[in-house]
């Protein structure tokens, strides 16, 4: 029987009150470390509700430095853009267009906005009429064929002002590819931030949505990594170190924040997250038919991100992530 008239070990005394819960807060958020996906789409004039993700639009290239603004205006310094163009075809030609969605955009919120990170997705899933993420011959999609055109618009991006580039095409080589390519064209300074380890996930469905990429025939398990795998994932990430990625990522978080752990206790670079689509629904849909609270849920899925060693979160929730934060401080 405890002898509770003698002093001890007491973990609730760290508990107690706010102020103290505060200041022994192992893990923190803040606005930096948040980035914001931002689908940019053709037209003109055109915020775009998507239905399965309550509160995320499509932007027209001439509306997202509005919708930037707001992002800088709530603290966050970084968005991650997806293009969706007027017209796809087999080879995804619209991808490394110097007059595609993305470079347009980016120049756009380059001026409005100097300061933001722009880091731009380099794939090739919204740009194809089949919507899958490189070149489809005879049937599959051919590694050798796709890279090249991979590095072509990451090349396209760098020139139009994004300081990162963001491939995630899951293509073997695509990050040694991209590096010398914009290395060979006077980019050496372009951060490379690789998909390093992502995975073929149920959760990505409400961006397939969003971006029109849902494949045509088949699905993506030959070149995204099977959920099963945490050996092959770290393989995965070596590569992309061994390529010269800077910043490495695992996609989903919430459902393989045991890759993130170890992929922090084995490498020193910085390592990003990515929320993705159905991470932000699922809490949107819930809260919405009153079954849990956004706000607490959504700071919980985010906090467990950065315990389990993520330097750098991708999240839709990132602008209200921001405000929460901001009236918490």
């Amino acid at each position: 029987m405890i002898d509770i008239e003698r002093p001890g070990t007491r973990l609730r005394r760290l508990r107690r009150s706010e102020s103290i819960r505060r200041l022994v807060n192992e893990t923190d958020l803040h606005p930096s470390k948040l980035i914001a996906p931002v689908f940019v789409r053709h037209g003109e004039k055109v915020v775009e509700p998507i239905e399965s993700m309550p509160g995320v639009n499509r932007y027209s290239v001439d509306e997202v430095g509005s919708y930037v603004g707001r992002l800088w205006d709530a603290g966050i310094r970084g968005v991650l853009l997806f293009g969706i163009p007027g017209s796809k075809d087999e080879m995804g030609s619209q991808a490394y267009s110097s007059d595609g969605v993305v470079p347009r955009a980016t120049a756009e919120i380059k001026a409005n906005i100097p300061s933001v990170l722009v880091v731009a997705d380099v794939c090739l899933c919204e740009y194809t009429s089949h919507g899958h993420c490189g070149v489809v011959k005879e049937g599959q999609v051919d590694n050798d064929a796709t890279v090249p055109l991979l590095a072509k618009a990451a090349v396209e991006y760098a020139r139009a002002g994004a300081e990162v580039v963001a491939p995630s095409a899951m293509m073997d080589h695509q990050v040694a590819a991209i590096r010398t390519a914009l290395d060979d064209s006077g980019h050496r300074e372009t951060v490379v931030m690789g998909y390093s380890a992502k995975f073929a996930s149920s959760f990505y469905g409400p961006f397939r949505e969003a971006a029109g990429s849902t494949p045509a025939f088949g699905d993506r398990r030959a070149y995204q990594m099977s959920g099963a795998n945490s050996r092959e994932a770290l393989r995965e990430i070596q590569g992309d170190v061994d390529e010269g990625a800077d910043i490495i990522m695992v996609k989903p978080a919430l459902p393989y924040l045991d890759i993130i752990t170890k992929a922090r206790s084995r490498f020193n670079l910085p390592i990003a997250a990515y929320s993705v689509s159905g991470e932000y629904s699922m809490i949107k849909a819930a809260s919405i038919n009153g079954w849990l609270n956004e706000r607490s849920a959504a700071m919980e899925a985010l906090t467990s991100i950065r315990r389990a060693g993520a330097d750098i979160i991708i999240t839709y929730f990132a602008e209200q992530a921001a405000n929460w934060l901001k009236e918490a401080s």
